[in-house]
């Protein structure tokens, strides 16, 4: 965990509440994940997620990893799941795909290009960060190549559990 000071006031959505709120200039925040185009950081007020547009608040930090959606090639499934694979629940070192999360994925063709609708769950029915993690997903969807409409939905059945973690996740988080 990296020590910094926010060299100005900075937008930041509270963990687990997920209400946005403004962290002020000064503020001693500790980086605890940087995943998924976002930091994470722990203050003496609790867990915040800061979007990647509003990290340069942290004094001394740089973004170690590129925040922008992969676009390489044609447009696909396949795609679709690798941007998936991009998006991260703020407290956990694993993507939202391997944690198990993502329970369906449809691509429909249309007269502009594809309309993309996910079904996916969280980890804890009460998680206000479920709406930013879905939206976090849908705008990584949406800025895919040849995509006309995303659409993400949170649904509870069946109902998560760890077992759905892939065997990937499982060794990320030390289960195997």
């Amino acid at each position: 965990m990296a020590h910094h000071k926010l060299n100005r006031d900075v937008s930041a959505t509270a963990i687990p509440a997920g209400d946005v709120l403004t962290l002020p200039a000064g503020t001693d925040v500790f980086i605890t994940q940087t995943l998924g185009g976002n930091v994470t950081v722990r203050t003496d007020q609790g867990l915040f997620r800061i979007a990647i547009a509003d990290a340069s608040g942290i004094d001394g930090y740089t973004a170690a990893e590129p925040s922008a959606t992969p676009v390489a090639g044609e447009f696909s499934e396949g795609l679709v799941w690798d941007v998936l694979k991009t998006c991260f629940d703020p407290e956990i070192p694993v993507n939202i795909v391997d944690l198990g999360l993502v329970y369906d994925l449809a691509v429909e063709q249309t007269a502009g290009g594809h309309a993309v609708e996910v079904k996916m769950t969280l980890t804890a029915p009460g998680c206000g960060m479920g709406p930013v993690i879905a939206n976090d997903a849908r705008e990584k969807i949406a800025a895919l190549p040849q995509v006309e409409s995303a659409k993400v939905h949170i649904v509870w059945d069946p109902v998560w559990s760890p077992q759905m973690i892939s065997k990937e996740g499982r060794l990320k988080l030390g289960l195997e």
